[in-house]
């Protein structure tokens, strides 16, 4: 089986994209009673690095970054409901905090709906809850190698 790899996105990326959030979304927009846009995300979408995550030719999902001095964000992060659980979610993310490391940005930080399963995956890969929202938990790791030394964490 071919190894997972990050590919930038394009613009005819985004149909794929905008469609694969709103499905893995739309039902904590809804429990939630926020309103999904698909305008919003295009907007937004525009202003990011967009990557695939890729196996071989095959599109498993997509992570959106964005930044500032301090932190590279995941503002999303999906992979396609049949690709899950095999090992491409947890991959990407020690991807991202690789990149966090190389442009020497200290933390990296991402926002999961409350009661979204995957803040168990963030919590496996070192991000911990360090505030929140009415909906959402705000979550964070420093990049810089830890104690023991370990630089895959």
């Amino acid at each position: 089986m071919a190894a997972f790899e990050l590919r930038p996105a394009t613009d005819a990326d985004l149909v794929f994209a905008r469609d694969l959030t709103r499905s893995s979304m739309l039902g904590y927009y809804i429990r939630n009673d926020l309103l999904w846009l698909d305008d919003a995300f295009d907007v937004a979408w525009t202003g990011r690095e967009n990557l695939l995550i890729c196996q071989g030719s095959q599109v498993l999902g997509f992570v959106s970054l964005s930044r500032d001095l301090r932190a590279l964000y995941i503002r999303e992060l999906h992979v396609l409901q049949a690709s899950r659980d095999r090992g491409a979610g947890a991959w990407t993310l020690q991807r991202v905090l690789q990149m966090a490391r190389q442009e020497r940005r200290g933390l990296l930080r991402l926002t999961v709906f409350k009661g979204n399963p995957a803040q168990r995956l963030y919590e496996r890969a070192g991000l911990r809850v360090v505030g929140e929202d009415d909906c959402f938990w705000r979550m964070e790791r420093a990049t810089a190698v830890d104690l023991e030394g370990d630089q895959n964490n």
